[in-house]
């Protein structure tokens, strides 16, 4: 490479290298100029580009929320979601690209202005400063006289010292300009060479992915093709039926009303008719509701009426066999009919004498059905549903209950849990959200309104939509909506607080949600309520009392009464606990921690929603918070409920161990995986000055070694530049894999434990 300055005439300090250096110096004040643009044009085309990725995600987004609306058209729905997860696809591509711009083109050009072109100009005004000394130095040695020896000397040594600086400050200058040079080709043409196979790689992306959509795209082409054809044919058909019926004349015709007492559906008639009022003024009209016409039927040998389609019906003759039917020809109005019951009567009006004619017929003819039927027996059979209502209640619980947890997809694993098939705030039916830290199921809207709660509350996660790990898939099942609620709603009938039903307007959920998950306002918080309540609900259990003080006092103990977490407990705390009377007396922090060791989800939700902090630290026992009693009851979905509802992993007791440490050292491999992908910190040691890699190492766990090495390398990769994305993608799968096998294989991840036992 052809040199900017050359260093001879930097010795001689001619106006050659005065001029090239001057014009170096121009040219790398322009040369940051520019670059300062580029990168301001980057981080602008970056910015674009991020709003561009999330206004693309809400248009996928709309799309996918169209093909749920469209679930009755399988066509529809299908292609609209197999084009959103394409769309969603080259999102995700769109976002990998402008995050490898920014590694390429804005901190690398970045890096090169702030650090290299810095460190020209300080060479620069050093430079500078130097060949004003040496300037000054020559113009003093001139002006000294000839008879004046010591100045002479002086001036002399001085322009010698001087110059030497200048010969060794220009020299460096001089290099530091010519390396300075050679990198600006390097750097600029590396970032916009990764710039480059940047776009490379995301165009050959979307090409894949739309040649694999290609043929798809061509037979639905077909299809719309075929569809085209056929909806102009129907519309012809529709045209010729529309100018038939239009020839007919309607002037005088009634409504077509007919009835049928062997009715498939069991409805013998229906239609509109007005209804008198039973008040004391028995009127036709009222201020709220200028008429009273409603859609009657006769069914289930039942008059009933109904003012919209999705209404409940409303009986008007509870049993058409002890009423008769007569028309009404002593009042005002025309064409009204009375039926008559035991108890009471009902006025109604037909829209025309026609109509009425065939109403009373119809009552008649249902009459002398119902008792040609066997009434003694249907009639037995019902007044025993009516007695019984919980009988059915419980089988149908049961037989959720009993339902196989199957099916590919969260949605179908979920609703198999009892309760879930139905909102759990407001009762709408085939709920598609999950609140994952509270462990239930919701609709779309109550999901909106716990959204608004923030995540400190509930985590809202689509059971159709979003992608679920295994350990939250398994918290799910083992909570659900009636473990849920019985805990936040035990004292709803005490409060007289009205449920919303999935019709109400959205300000009454929002007033319950809030009520029931913010203020706490139903939970059952005097604890020896709770715990009589499961003695009665478990009589084979001995008394909560009993129960807690026995897991209090040996709580965590193993052989030798040594605690896991390395220590004795304290004398005194499962005595006192033990000997007390009142499980009040227990803090809900301690309900908390042992709910955690004995694996127990719904207690330590109900600790939770009492106040209890997921971070309590026992005082007696090494300052040990619930995390870690999870980790030494060796249940993963535990710690995931834990960490779901804020707890910290990085939390460490009186030792110096943190989750990490105690799962590392138990060797619960899938639990090591969890903390990792949670963010534990691998680098901290405990009292021994031991951290999680070494403590694996020591035991031969080459599982949990590989993950912590693994994780290790993840992120040092992370903080180099422009490596990494390679290594994130490997991490992730191993990571992946690992999860999946301590969920449904743990025993794999057993072998070290089991040869330790056999050594």
């Amino acid at each position: 490479m052809k040199l900017m300055v050359d260093f001879e005439e930097c010795l001689k300090d001619s106006p050659r290298f005065r001029a090239a250096i001057e014009e170096v110096e121009g040219d790398f004040a322009e040369l940051e100029l520019k670059l300062e643009k580029v990168v301001k044009l980057c981080i602008g085309m970056i910015d674009a580009g991020k709003n561009f990725c999330n206004a693309n995600k809400q248009f996928v987004n709309g799309i996918r929320e169209l093909a749920q609306h469209s679930t009755k058209d399988e066509v529809i729905e299908n292609s609209l979601m197999r084009f959103s997860d394409s769309l969603l696809e080259m999102v995700n591509f769109h976002t990998i690209l402008f995050d490898q711009v920014q590694r390429s083109i804005k901190l690398q050009l970045q890096s090169f202005v702030k650090d290299d072109l810095r460190k020209f100009k300080e060479a620069k005004k050093q430079f500078d400063k130097v060949s004003e000394e040496k300037e000054n130095a020559l113009v003093k040695n001139a002006q000294i006289q000839r008879n004046k020896l010591h100045e002479v000397e002086e001036a002399t040594n001085i322009l010698t010292a001087t110059r030497k600086c200048f010969r060794h400050i220009a020299l460096d200058y001089v290099l530091q300009i010519n390396v300075l040079q050679s990198k600006r080709r390097s750097e600029i043409l590396k970032s916009m060479l990764s710039f480059m196979f940047a776009h490379l790689a995301f165009f050959h992306q979307g090409y894949d992915l739309f040649k694999e959509l290609e043929p798809y795209m061509k037979d639905l082409g077909a299809q719309l093709d075929k569809l085209a054809v056929d909806a102009a044919k129907e519309k012809r058909d529709m045209e010729h039926k529309h100018s038939t019926i239009q020839q007919k004349d309607f002037s005088s015709d009634d409504p077509k009303m007919e009835f049928n007492t062997d009715a498939a559906n069991g409805i013998v008639m229906e239609g509109y008719l007005y209804k008198r009022a039973s008040n004391a003024f028995k009127t036709w009209n009222r201020k709220k509701t200028p008429h009273i016409r409603r859609w009657f039927s006769i069914q289930n040998n039942q008059l009933v009426y109904q003012k919209k389609f999705r209404d409940n019906l409303t009986v008007v003759v509870d049993d058409l066999r002890l009423c008769t039917v007569k028309p009404c020809e002593d009042i005002e109005r025309r064409f009204c009919f009375e039926v008559v019951s035991p108890t009471k009567s009902c006025m109604l009006q037909a829209d025309s004498e026609k109509i009425r004619q065939v109403w009373i017929k119809a009552v008649q003819a249902s009459i002398a059905t119902a008792y040609k039927e066997k009434g003694e027996e249907s009639h037995a059979d019902k007044l025993d549903r009516r007695s019984s209502p919980s009988t059915s209640s419980l089988d149908s619980g049961s037989e959720l209950k009993e339902r196989p947890v199957k099916g590919e997809s969260a949605l179908q694993r979920v609703e198999c849990i009892a309760g879930n098939s139905n909102c759990c705030d407001c009762g709408q039916s085939d709920p598609r959200w999950a609140s994952i830290n509270l462990g239930i199921t919701l609709c779309i809207e109550c999901s909106g309104i716990h959204r608004s709660l923030g995540v400190h509350f509930s985590k809202v996660r689509s059971l159709t939509l979003d992608s679920w790990e295994p350990e939250l898939l398994k918290l799910m099942c083992a909570l659900g909506n009636n473990v849920i609620n019985r805990i936040y709603e035990a004292q709803v009938d005490a409060i007289h607080f009205k449920k919303p039903n999935p019709g109400d307007p959205r300000p009454e959920k929002e007033s319950w949600i809030k009520a029931k998950y913010v203020e706490k306002r139903f939970i059952q918080k005097a604890h020896t309520l709770t715990s009589s309540k499961r003695r009665q609900n478990v009589p084979a259990r001995t008394s909560q009392l009993e129960d807690t003080c026995e897991k209090s006092s040996n709580l965590l103990s193993v052989p030798g009464n040594t605690s896991v977490s390395g220590h004795s407990l304290g004398e005194g705390v499962g005595k006192d606990l033990c000997t007390s009377h009142e499980v009040k007396a227990m803090p809900i922090g301690l309900q908390l921690y042992t709910a955690a060791h004995r694996r127990s989800l719904p207690d330590m939700a109900e600790a939770l929603a009492c106040g209890a902090d997921v971070n309590w630290a026992h005082p007696d026992d090494n300052k040990a918070t619930p995390l870690i009693q999870a980790v030494l009851g060796g249940s993963l979905v535990a710690c995931e409920f834990l960490l779901q509802n804020g707890a910290d992993v990085n939390r460490r007791d009186s030792h110096g161990r943190g989750p990490l440490h105690h799962a590392t050292i138990l060797g619960h491999t899938g639990q090591v995986c969890l903390f990792l992908k949670r963010g534990a910190d691998q680098d901290a040691r405990d009292g021994d000055q031991k951290d999680p890699l070494s403590i694996a190492v020591e035991a031969a766990n080459a599982d949990i070694v590989t993950l912590l090495r693994l994780a290790k390398m993840n992120d040092e990769m992370r903080e180099s530049e422009g490596i990494g994305q390679s290594g994130d993608a490997t991490y992730q799968d191993i990571f992946r894999d690992f999860s999946h096998m301590a969920s449904h294989n743990p025993e794999r991840l057993n072998r070290f434990q089991r040869r330790s036992e056999a050594d």
